[in-house]
């Protein structure tokens, strides 16, 4: 599936990983769980964990931390693949 048809699916899901003031290290393993078991996952950013750092760094570290794709980031909200 290409990154344009993962965008059109991730439009319709909610999101099931909140990543707060604990940090990327702290949701990563719940992050790979999902991704073991649905092919996209969508992670919220909330302010506490962004701090002085963008969303888009955070998600990037969080995807290499689980060995996922990033598929996009749009305003706080990253999907995984």
């Amino acid at each position: 599936m290409n990154r344009e048809d993962l965008r059109k699916q991730a439009h319709d899901l909610d999101v099931t990983v909140w990543v707060g003031k604990g940090g990327v290290e702290a949701v990563a393993s719940e992050l790979a769980d999902q991704l073991g078991s649905n092919e996209l996952v969508k992670v919220k950013f909330l302010r506490a964990a962004r701090g002085g750092t963008s969303t888009e760094v955070l998600a990037e570290e969080l995807a290499d931390r689980v060995d996922a794709e990033l598929v996009e980031t749009r305003g706080n909200t990253a999907v995984y693949h």
